[in-house]
């Protein structure tokens, strides 16, 4: 692997910006176990942050890909990952490569940090850093890089051991690191979204040994809280209701919080009727044991994929003249709930409403849903003739002709069979896995979020082992039923031949790509099948030699953004914003577009707002940092009080990525990681670290 660096000049930093050690670092996902991506930090403010230059460049040069890595910096040095998910250590204050730690295994894909751990001594052997491959933990060493023999079996854990299904058969990987408390590492994971899946369990290993301490079943076993809300079985066959986004801790009571995502499969559920505890909840644990303390589950038998997106913020908020510890957690759907954390009572008002039954046949969607009264949605809710596109009068006549076919009534509207229903915001939100800031001395609590539609349907799973068949009940989901996927992150795969042969396109299938889960399940021949009819240009129909494995009556046609023929959102502006919401009375200090379309920009449309994916910081130093949109490639200061942009730059390629602040021998950087994997539009990807400080200033 080639470094290539950007140094900075020396000079001298003046005394009155020193700051204490207490202060300085990023030692966790998020910037600490309670998640706020908040920094003391103010040597970098309103006044001087105009003046911000790059400080240095750390090109990796082992893109392209799509990791979504938010670093950590420990004692001055940053820790972080590749595309490729290569470990490395980086000196803080000048993107000089100390060491790189390879498992081995390529990764592709979302990695979005890694776990530091140090004893109570700080001896060596007990600093260590804990990175992920695929389905396997390993624990670093946080001086040398090497991997630490004594942990697990031969320096790694294997998430597919203790799920109660045999190892060989699963598909468990992380997207967000885990979180420690004390002696424990505390993990959750990716899995499939549709059947057949490994249960969500959460988990806590011994941070020495690698030894499982305690695991929390998210679906119930047979006297379990919570077993009656499922069939009588389902925890021997079903999956999900995994805790994939990340978590925090309340350190001083001892209770890790933890978000669920849905249940597989995710769009139709007759196989798993009831309400599905503990999917789709925000889960209150004590961190010592796994015992359950309370819950909230913001979506009952969830049927749209409407997981917990991102890891909950610990913050304080003001109720009836006294401080109260509360937990926030955002959605997909637009809604922020907030918590006492050690009750669970909601702070604002949660109301039940009733939504409409499910008209496919088996499914029994629930009759009412919880959504908070306060604060309002970040994301509108409903799409109407009236919002949709008028950006040309012809994309306008589109819209409105494509619209006319589709079902909009708005959040909880069960699929249906053989018609599109909009999906509003879309399936990656509303918030995303960026995580929000907070800030305590405002009490704003900073959250970006996506504004655009999506639409899909339900479709019969017809019998038979063909490769199409095959496809249709395990890739379409994804893919689509013609291939067409929803790029960039889900390839369109129709045009496979002649650029992937049948060996590479098996190895995806059995390990996984990127957000593409491994399918450990589907036997050889029916491997074979699929990816035969993948790479076949007539679409013949190739049969597995075995009988296919039972499939649900039905599955989901795939995720089909709402686009105008020339690639734009169908809807009306914005379609990407950042907002401010006061978490001590719901209301919104400010809201503004967040990103645009260079080309669009250029005649004349600016301020569109974008899609974006990572989130924002906050600093003491007034300001909320946050790159995320895809197409300008953009990274942003704004003014925490007001939203006024104050300063902004061009990264090499998109910061799909949550920046990060520190101060290294006395300098404030801010660091984000461009790797533009999830630009589109014929944007390129790498993987660049890029640090930023104020000009005449270096690091002693």
């Amino acid at each position: 692997m080639n470094f290539r660096f950007l140094a900075a000049t020396a000079v001298v930093f003046p005394l009155a910006f020193q700051l204490t050690a207490q202060q300085t670092d990023w030692p966790a996902y998020g910037g600490g176990p309670a998640e706020t991506r908040y920094s003391p930090l103010r040597q970098i403010n309103r006044q001087n942050v105009t003046k911000l230059q790059v400080a240095w460049t750390c090109d990796t040069a082992d893109g392209p890909g799509d990791p979504q890595t938010q670093p950590i910096v420990v004692q001055g040095v940053l820790y972080g990952l590749t595309p490729k998910h290569k470990l490395i250590a980086l000196n803080a204050a000048t993107g000089k490569l100390l060491w790189q730690f390879d498992s081995g295994i390529a990764g592709r894909g979302a990695n979005r940090s890694v776990v530091y751990w140090a004893g109570e001594g700080g001896e060596e052997a007990d600093r260590r850093i804990f990175v992920s491959a695929q389905h396997f933990i390993y624990a670093v060493n946080a001086v040398t890089g090497k991997a630490i023999a004594t942990f697990g079996n031969a320096g790694r854990i294997d998430l597919r051991e203790n799920l109660g299904r045999d190892p060989q058969l699963q598909s468990v990987a992380l997207t967000s690191p885990g979180i420690i408390y004390k002696d424990l590492l505390i993990m959750g994971g990716r899995l499939p979204e549709a059947l057949p899946a490994p249960p969500g369990d959460i988990r806590a290993y011994d941070v020495r040994t690698g030894k499982l301490r305690w695991q929390f079943h998210t679906i119930p076993h047979p006297g379990e809280f919570g077993y009656e809300t499922w069939p009588k079985d389902a925890w021997t066959y079903t999956g999900g209701a995994n805790a994939w986004p990340g978590m925090a801790v309340d350190t001083q009571r001892g209770i890790v919080f933890a978000p669920t995502g849905s249940a597989a499969s995710d769009f139709y559920g007759a196989d798993r009727v009831g309400n599905n505890l503990f999917a789709n909840s925000l889960l209150a644990l004590n961190a010592a044991t796994g015992e359950r303390l309370w819950h909230f589950q913001a979506v009952k038998h969830d049927i749209w994929d409407r997981d917990f997106p991102s890891p909950p913020t610990l913050v304080q908020v003001r109720r009836e003249g006294k401080l109260v510890d509360a937990v926030a957690q955002t959605t997909k759907q637009g809604f922020v709930y907030l918590f006492d954390r050690v009750t669970g009572k909601p702070l604002f008002p949660i109301e039940y409403r009733g939504y409409p039954a499910s008209d496919v046949p088996g499914e029994v969607a629930a009759d009412t849903q919880p959504l908070p009264v306060k604060p309002a949605p970040f994301a509108r809710q409903l799409l109407t003739e009236d919002l949709l596109t008028s950006r040309t009068p012809e994309m306008h006549a589109w819209a409105l002709d494509k619209f006319r076919s589709l079902r909009s009534q708005g959040q909880f509207l069960p699929l249906t069979s053989g018609k599109e229903t909009v999906i509003f915001p879309g399936f990656d939100g509303g918030a995303e896995w960026g995580g929000s800031a907070y800030d305590p001395q405002t009490s704003l609590l900073y959250v970006n979020a996506n504004d655009v539609a999506w639409t899909s349907a339900l479709a019969e799973n017809m019998a038979g082992a063909s490769g199409r068949q095959l496809y249709l009940t395990s890739c379409a989901g994804c893919h689509g039923d013609g291939l067409l996927g929803a790029p960039p992150s889900i390839p369109a795969l129709t045009d496979l031949a002649g650029k992937r042969s049948e060996l590479q396109v098996s190895a995806v299938i059995r390990d996984g790509a990127g957000r593409m889960p491994s399918f450990p399940n589907l036997k050889p021949d029916e491997v074979t099948a699929v990816v035969k009819y993948l790479l076949s240009n007539t679409g013949k129909e190739i049969e597995s030699k075995d009988t296919a494995a039972a499939r649900p009556g039905y599955r989901f046609t795939g995720y089909h953004k709402f686009l105008d023929p020339e690639g734009y959102p169908a809807v009306a502006t914005p379609w990407g914003t950042l907002n401010a919401i006061n978490l001590n009375t719901g209301e919104y200090a400010w809201k503004i577009p967040l990103g645009e379309y260079p080309e669009l920009a250029a005649k004349g449309l600016k301020d569109t707002g974008s899609e974006n994916y990572g989130g924002p910081v906050v600093t003491a130093g007034g300001l909320v940092f946050i790159a995320a949109t895809n197409f300008d490639k953009k990274f942003r200061a704004f003014d925490k009080q007001t939203g006024k942009l104050l300063w902004e730059t061009t990264l090499p390629f998109a910061g799909n990525a949550t920046p990060i602040t520190y101060s290294a021998g006395g300098r404030q950087y801010v660091l984000i990681f461009a790797t533009g994997g999830k630009s589109g539009r014929g944007g390129a990807s790498g993987g660049v670290y890029v640090a930023f400080a104020l000009p005449g200033l270096a690091a002693k």
